[in-house]
């Protein structure tokens, strides 16, 4: 079968919950590779929950369907704080990007109790304001930046990244709405070590099965690069559609 949009592989999945800081649960799911560890983490970090981002946002959810099967990933989701999706809803209210910075604590909390391996933030737009100004203070291997539209990360919070060393992958679609390639590039340039790869056609939400297999693709790339090149059909047993 090809693996496509509502393909789901087989994974331990597990529905968790989390406590912040400031005494709020938060709901979400860790999917592992069937039968064998994990050879890293993704913690992801969802888009705009005011325009329609949460947990289940489709790259994400593609990513959990798909990579724990297909790269020996575990994918980390969550609905930040006033977050709803499929799996729940998180306590406390949308706080624009500042007191989510316990939510990403939260996250990176479970994800040392549970002992999960080299670790990276995956963010997608809204979620790649929290990487960046949150990230460098937890023990994370890098960041994979999707569609940052930098509306919340100032310049200088970009620019911290530049002494820390920590890798940093920033996919920017040529048609995005917010933040395209040579102005990205702009933005990006006080960190040296940042990899920027413009994506040829590609739009803010990454909408298409072939902007889905390019945005996984750069991920795994990233986190394991030994597992590319990604399948594009599965001859084994499948768990059901996304």
């Amino acid at each position: 079968m090809e693996i496509r949009g509502p393909v789901i592989l087989p994974a331990r999945r597990e529905d968790i919950e989390f406590e912040t800081l400031d005494g709020l649960t938060l709901v979400g799911e860790l999917a592992l590779p069937e039968g064998r560890d994990p050879v890293a983490t993704l913690v992801t970090l969802h888009p705009l929950p005011t325009a329609g981002g949460f947990m289940d946002s489709h790259i994400f959810r593609k990513a959990a369907g798909r990579l724990p099967a297909l790269a020996d990933l575990a994918v980390l989701r969550f609905n930040t704080r006033g977050t709803t999706s499929q799996r729940g809803t998180s306590d406390g209210a949308f706080d624009g990007g500042r007191a989510e910075a316990f939510d990403v604590a939260a996250a990176m909390d479970f994800v040392r109790e549970r002992g999960l391996p080299t670790p990276w933030l995956v963010g997608w737009s809204f979620g790649t304001e929290l990487a960046l100004k949150y990230g460098r203070d937890h023990d994370v291997e890098g960041v994979v930046l999707l569609s940052p539209p930098l509306h919340r990360a100032t310049d200088a919070e970009v620019a911290a990244w530049a002494a820390d060393g920590r890798r940093m992958v920033v996919l920017v679609p040529e048609f995005d709405d917010y933040l395209r390639p040579d102005a990205a590039a702009e933005r990006f340039a006080s960190v040296p070590h940042a990899v920027l790869i413009p994506v040829e056609g590609g739009k803010h939400l990454w909408v298409g099965e072939n902007q889905t297999r390019r945005v996984l693709t750069e991920i795994v790339a990233a986190v394991n690069p030994d597992a590319l090149p990604l399948p594009t059909e599965w001859d084994g047993a499948l768990v059901g559609e996304s």
